[in-house]
């Protein structure tokens, strides 16, 4: 299962690195020009500052390489944020969340998680919302739907959406892999 790394938290990853490994490269220069002024084994020094120097770069790329790829979890393993909506589909509840709480017009992430009914996560495979808004006079129908990541968490997913307008939505919730088929419509209000 592969896990979703923004291009945004990745780029800034290299940046810390890149700047952290110039901050040590000159500690390191500095230490070792020190030493080599004051001892004639400077080339024994000059060894244990690389073995140093190493193993701290290798360290700093493994935490960065993890604080990159971690999963939006509130520390328990429950998936973060606030509940927006839950419902029952078929044997599952879904809930809906959002940092806010809330669905709001224009771009957003979100996260769907699956659950059953002793709160266990339940990988359900692959997943489908789609938010409707039928016509309403003269303005067609608008069907806005959403692009899922999976976390490495099971039954939790990532998703992404642009909500054309603010109003009341019908989220077509759909699911089918491991834990059978799935569908629901529930209805959601973008602020």
């Amino acid at each position: 299962m592969a896990v979703p790394v923004t291009l945004g938290g990745f780029v800034w990853g290299v940046i810390v690195f890149t700047i952290f490994m110039a901050v040590i490269g000159a500690i390191w220069a500095s230490i070792y020009n020190r030493f080599a002024q004051q001892t004639a084994q400077a080339p024994i020094w000059r060894d244990e500052m690389k073995r140093t120097f190493v193993v701290a770069a290798v360290l700093l790329a493994i935490g960065l390489l993890a604080a990159a790829c971690k999963p939006k979890t509130d520390g328990t393993g429950k998936p973060a944020g606030e509940v927006v909506k839950s419902t029952k589909v078929e044997n599952l509840t879904a809930t809906l969340l959002t940092s806010s709480g809330q669905m709001k017009q224009g771009d957003q992430e979100f996260t769907l998680a699956f659950n059953d009914a002793t709160g266990k996560s339940v990988d359900v495979g692959a997943v489908s919302l789609n938010f409707h808004m039928p016509a309403m006079g003269s303005m067609a129908a608008m069907d806005d739907a959403a692009t899922f990541t999976m976390t490495d968490i099971p039954g939790v997913y990532r998703g992404k959406v642009n909500i054309g307008m603010a109003g009341e939505w019908q989220a077509q919730l759909a699911y089918e892999g491991p834990a059978g088929k799935g569908k629901t419509t529930f209805s959601v209000t973008a602020r």
